[in-house]
């Protein structure tokens, strides 16, 4: 008897008996599946906190505005530092040698104004430099430049989807816009148009990334001449510092805290975010949730392995009589050893492509449900179907070898 006969006896015992054999998939099913969810729950997550951790810049270091309240006025500011200011930037610039470039920033929310259309977005006064800084890429017009802002013109540069919202398929360049608060109204020309971007809004660290499509970019004297700055407010919300060197990061960091340190007395009202440190943290994390939820899943799939080789223990009892006819018409040893161990294969087979089915059902039911990015790789495919497929050898391998030994005189006794 050759390996294809002994594969069509195989498959036509488990045609014969289709209840069985499906309840004894479904450890497998649900094991593959199960691993297929979890790791795309894990890759989506862990996309995702790449993608809003980018938006901060890998080779940046951030300083960002923190008030403090002070115990004698109850305001949030102390009467021992102004807060996060353009003479921390110019410090900071002059002693770092490490920094390449420092870039303050400015944040207010707007209502933005194209004839009858509004839009709500981010004004964010800065530099030149932040383009560079922040890796954006003007698809239209231009970036304003250090005479415009040296000559504080108002010209603005618009995120992509605030164009979108004002404009949508024209073109804005040399339009007027309406920047709108409660307390100034000005209008700003636009200039140029950036890139789309990652939408951000996660938390990182002490730090909530923003949709940076709806920002809108003003030269930084343009907004300190046209902003109502309150009482107590800090000039700047931050200072991104760019460091090429990613070996120096941490010590630029210290440094940088102790410049800041000095300059607002001691006063903890700003926090430093080093992305970098956050980057190698993420995936430290995701590492260890991919390794706890694997191996969670993989019990699964050890399950599905013993209740095979418990069905299959089963089967050999229940078919001892055909094993000892099979070995008296000629059948050999490898013959019955083939037989089993396919029907075995062949469930985990079945099994693992039904897994992989629900498994990527499950995937998109949580991504409807609660809103949660995951992404079904093809390496989570691939091992999760590489686990079925050798679970059904290892664990059909022992029933099979059972049949196998089965003495052909007494199995054709047996009742």
């Amino acid at each position: 008897m050759n390996f294809s006969e002994s594969f069509n006896v195989g498959f036509n015992g488990l045609k014969s008996h289709k209840l069985r054999s499906l309840l004894t998939m479904l450890g497998i099913i649900f094991g593959v599946a199960s691993v297929i969810a979890m790791l795309s729950i894990g890759e989506g997550g862990k996309q995702e906190a790449l993608e809003n951790i980018a938006l901060l810049g890998i080779n940046n270091i951030i300083i960002s505005d923190f008030p403090v309240s002070d115990t004698q006025t109850g305001v949030g500011r102390t009467n021992y530092s102004n807060g996060l200011n353009e003479g921390d930037a110019t410090a900071i610039s002059s002693i770092l040698s490490l920094a390449d470039l420092v870039v303050p920033q400015k944040q207010l929310q707007v209502d933005t104004w194209f004839e009858r259309t509004q839009a709500s977005g981010n004004v964010i006064g800065t530099t030149p430099d932040y383009d560079e800084v922040m890796s954006l890429t003007v698809v239209n017009g231009s970036f304003f430049n250090w005479e415009q802002y040296n000559r504080d013109i108002r010209v603005c540069v618009l995120g992509a989807g605030i164009k979108y919202d004002l404009f949508q398929s024209s073109d804005p360049i040399g339009k007027l816009i309406k920047l709108n608060t409660k307390t100034w109204s000005q209008w700003f020309t636009v200039i140029g148009v950036l890139g789309t971007k990652g939408v951000g809004g996660a938390k990182i660290g002490t730090i909530k990334t923003r949709n940076i499509n709806q920002d809108i970019y003003i030269p930084l004297t343009a907004a300190e001449k046209r902003f109502h700055r309150d009482q107590f407010a800090s000039e700047l919300d931050q200072i991104t510092v760019l460091v090429q060197n990613q070996d120096k990061i941490r010590e630029a960091a210290n440094i940088i805290d102790g410049i800041v340190t000095k300059r607002h007395n001691s006063v903890p009202d700003y926090q430093i975010l080093v992305p970098e440190e956050l980057l190698k943290q993420e995936q430290a994390t995701r590492r260890i949730f991919e390794i706890v939820m694997g191996s969670i899943a993989g019990i699964s799939l050890i399950v599905g392995g013993i209740g095979i080789m418990n069905i299959m223990l089963a089967t050999v009892l229940e078919r001892t009589r055909e094993i000892g006819i099979r070995r008296a018409v000629g059948a050999t040893k490898r013959d019955i050893l083939y037989q089993f161990v396919i029907e075995a294969v062949v469930l985990s087979l079945a099994g693992g492509l039904v897994g992989i089915l629900i498994g990527y059902g499950l995937t998109r039911i949580i991504t409807i449900a609660v809103n949660w990015k995951t992404i079904v790789s093809m390496n989570a495919i691939f091992l999760a179907f590489g686990v079925s497929v050798a679970i059904g050898l290892i664990f059909g391998i022992y029933p099979a070898r059972k049949a196998a030994e089965v003495d052909p005189i007494e199995s054709l006794r047996y009742e």
